[in-house]
């Protein structure tokens, strides 16, 4: 696969900043990607399939909340809990333990990655924009479905902070955030990556904040600068005075003088297709996907 990172994120970055997570159990998500999951939930009203299996891409940051009312909408499923780093899987470990007197219990959570084909639905809310190689990541959706699975995830588009980098550009400064991607292309690619029928909408909203002090707690729960231009030089009090000061700009009288930043929210749905072979001189199947044409291929002749 030839290299995907985006063209402005830093890739060790994005690394270390999936590695810094509280060891707090049970974990406590941010605000916005919990409210964020909760709209993304009412779009599984549509659907009709039922999983046996699902799978939901590094949770603790996607939402703790939502991962339990998923439970609770699928309570005879079984749950694969994908970590993104040895961080989130030692938080998962401890979150997912029964107690000593539950052994009993059916085990209805894994913390790992499931088998290949073996899920109804992929679950990734807030994931996709920290990732440096987000088509390794599409790809790994893809392997994880079943034939007719579907997927479910959501992420921030790039008019996301358009106030915050307005700013940063007026005071010269390096910029706040690295580049975000367009819904249309993440279209584009779930095709590439196999899928079909993808449907993408997005929705922009804007949060409020009382003070500079407290915006600044917010995006620090949200996420961190990945940008490759982004300021390498250390800053003193005086210039965090200054920063704080021009922060203060972002006050909005439509606000009632809070100050405004927007969000932008991509999401996405798409299935995983039955598949099939390319017309080739010598052609290549994986040994999952080939199971899984003879199986259609059984149902399609004893439904005919």
């Amino acid at each position: 696969m030839t290299d995907v990172t985006p063209p402005s994120m830093d890739a060790v970055a994005a690394q270390r900043w999936l590695a810094q997570l509280p060891a707090q159990v049970p974990p406590a998500s941010p605000w916005l990607h919990e409210e964020v999951a909760r709209r993304m939930m009412e779009r599984l009203d549509i659907i009709t399939v039922q999983p046996e299996q699902w799978s939901h891409w590094q949770p603790v940051r996607g939402g703790w909340q939502a991962h339990q009312a998923l439970k609770a909408r699928y309570p005879q499923a079984r749950a694969w809990l994908v970590p993104g780093s040895g961080a989130e899987e030692a938080v998962l470990q401890k979150s997912v333990q029964r107690p000593w007197w539950a052994v009993w219990r059916k085990e209805s959570e894994c913390v790992g990655m499931p088998p290949a084909g073996s899920v109804q639905m992929v679950w990734a809310n807030m994931v996709l924009h920290q990732q440096s190689r987000p088509q390794e990541m599409l790809a790994q959706w893809h392997k994880a479905l079943a034939v007719d699975g579907f997927l479910m995830f959501s992420c921030l588009g790039p008019d996301t902070l358009r106030e915050l980098r307005e700013l940063y550009s007026a005071q010269g400064w390096p910029t706040p955030m690295h580049e975000l991607t367009d819904m249309h292309d993440w279209g584009d690619m779930l095709v590439q990556a196999g899928f079909a029928e993808p449907v993408m909408d997005m929705e922009r909203i804007t949060l409020t904040f009382e003070t500079p002090e407290r915006l600044v707690q917010e995006l620090r729960e949200l996420g961190r600068n990945l940008a490759l231009g982004r300021g390498s030089i250390v800053r003193g009090r005086v210039w965090h005075r200054q920063w704080l000061k021009a922060l203060s700009q972002l006050a909005q009288p439509r606000h009632d003088g809070k100050l405004g930043l927007t969000f932008e929210l991509v999401y996405g749905h798409a299935f995983k297709p039955t598949p099939r072979a390319r017309v080739a001189q010598e052609t290549g199947i994986d040994l999952v996907e080939m199971r899984q044409m003879l199986r259609q291929s059984a149902k399609d002749r004893s439904s005919s």
